[in-house]
């Protein structure tokens, strides 16, 4: 095969440690988003666990990550203390007095992922219901349709983008039908999910600030509307999420469980499911289909791969599913988490008080060579993979199998009908640091 037309250029290490010494969340350069990686490699061999400017911590190994999503009870993930002077600083809508509260404030405070128990531990039962085994197989053929639908579209044009034409399409479509969210009233969607965790990033303009703000409220006043038709007619709960939030919200059995959702917790759960299930999975699918361009040797090799279990569907998902999980080591969708130290604590030898604010890198755990061999190679054949992508312990991620399932089919389809797909520009890169994706990535069929 020839050669990938476009490839991302590496950092250079002399650039790498120019930017590793003086390093900081909150004011990093632009070429650092493009290859974070040899920053991430010498901040984890020289101070793994790093102060910040602004006084938090900055952890970067492996074992110091797992750690701390061990310790639940002294690693709070409410933000509560944490966003308060990130969005409470100035009213959002006026420059007037200080406001009471804020809509990206009232989200980010009230979603399951940044919650403790017990409302983290009511919402996640509740949405698991909708996000069993068997409910997921029930979803593999409607996906492949789904999918299939979409690489019609580009082989008719011959071309297009990795991210508006195919990766962002799969999981709006996935989530919009758990919800049960009308197709006419899909489209604002990723505009909103964009806007709401773009406000999670570590510096935020004021603009980005507002259109957050914005997007939270247009979100609310959409599910108002959605959430009194449902509670008209609801749906099945085995299956719709939404119909079976509603449920826990008054039902008796939850009530048992200790409490049901408020109207807020409803609503302000039901944009964390939408935005969860899109960004993340937008990211492993087009980031992987990126990789592919810049690692031919790993490409050839799958394809390869797929030819020879072309028959052998069990095996050809086997081997699919292995390549998923590089791909969501290799370039983890949620590059950063959060957490609080409710009393003084120790993480890797380094003592930390009470209060001190964590950022977890998981892009950098999942690169670490105390964990995994090769860790800068992809290897799409690793064995025992065992990343953090997801998280771990009690917020690991509660629709990892789903993501997991539109991944496999997502990338090995594109692949089966398109081998030869070649980018025709360099990817553009969203300057986010948490959340590692592409905005755009134009390519041809081949």
């Amino acid at each position: 095969m020839n050669a990938p037309a476009v490839t991302i250029p590496p950092m250079t290490a002399a650039r790498a440690r120019q930017i590793a010494d003086d390093f900081d969340l909150r004011a990093l350069p632009p070429d650092f988003y493009a290859d974070p990686y040899p920053v991430y490699d010498l901040l984890r061999s020289t101070q793994p666990v790093r102060p910040m400017p602004d006084g938090s911590w900055f952890l970067t190994r492996y074992e110091d990550l797992v750690a701390v999503y061990r310790d639940a009870r002294t690693f709070s993930s409410d933000k509560k203390v944490e966003f308060a002077p990130k969005y409470l600083h100035a009213p959002w809508q006026t420059a007037a007095a200080l406001p009471a509260t804020s809509p990206l404030f009232d989200h980010h405070t009230t979603s399951l992922v940044f919650n403790d128990p017990p409302l983290h531990t009511r919402v996640r039962k509740l949405i698991m219901v909708a996000l069993t085994r068997r409910a997921i197989r029930e979803m593999e053929t409607g996906l492949m349709a789904l999918v299939d639908r979409l690489l019609d579209a580009i082989a008719a044009n011959g071309c297009g983008d990795l991210i508006e034409d195919f990766a962002s399409a799969i999981p709006v479509e996935v989530i919009g039908n758990l919800l049960g969210v009308p197709h006419a009233d899909r489209p604002p969607l990723r505009g909103w999910s964009l806007a709401i965790l773009g406000a999670l990033e570590p510096a935020l303009t004021a603009e980005q600030e507002a259109l957050g703000n914005r997007s939270v409220a247009e979100f609310l006043d959409y599910l108002k509307l959605l959430v009194a038709d449902r509670r008209r007619h609801p749906g099945d709960p085995e299956h719709d999420v939404l119909t079976r939030l509603i449920q826990g919200e008054t039902g008796a059995a939850e009530e048992a469980d200790g409490g049901r959702l408020s109207e807020a917790e409803l609503m302000h759960n039901c944009i964390f499911i939408l935005n969860a299930g899109h960004e993340t999975t937008t990211n492993l699918i087009s980031n992987a289909l990126v990789c592919l361009q810049q690692w031919p040797d790993a490409k050839n090799g799958l394809l390869a791969h797929m030819r020879r279990y072309r028959s052998d569907i069990p095996a050809l998902e086997q081997y699919l599913d292995s390549a998923v999980e590089e791909f969501l080591r290799f370039e983890s969708s949620n590059q950063l988490g959060n957490r609080r130290a409710t009393a003084a604590c120790q993480v890797g030898g380094v003592a930390l008080p009470a209060g001190a604010l964590v950022t977890l890198c998981i892009g950098a755990a999942n690169r670490d060579p105390a964990q995994f061999d090769h860790a800068d190679q992809l290897d799409l054949t690793r064995r025992d993979n065992r990343h953090l992508a997801f998280g771990f312990g009690i917020h690991q991620c509660a629709g990892l199998s789903l993501a997991r399932l539109e991944g496999r089919i997502a990338i090995g389809r594109f692949l089966q009908r398109f081998p030869d797909y070649r980018l025709t520009q360099l990817p553009q890169r969203g300057a986010r640091a948490r959340f590692r994706g592409f905005m755009k990535a134009p390519f041809t069929v081949g």
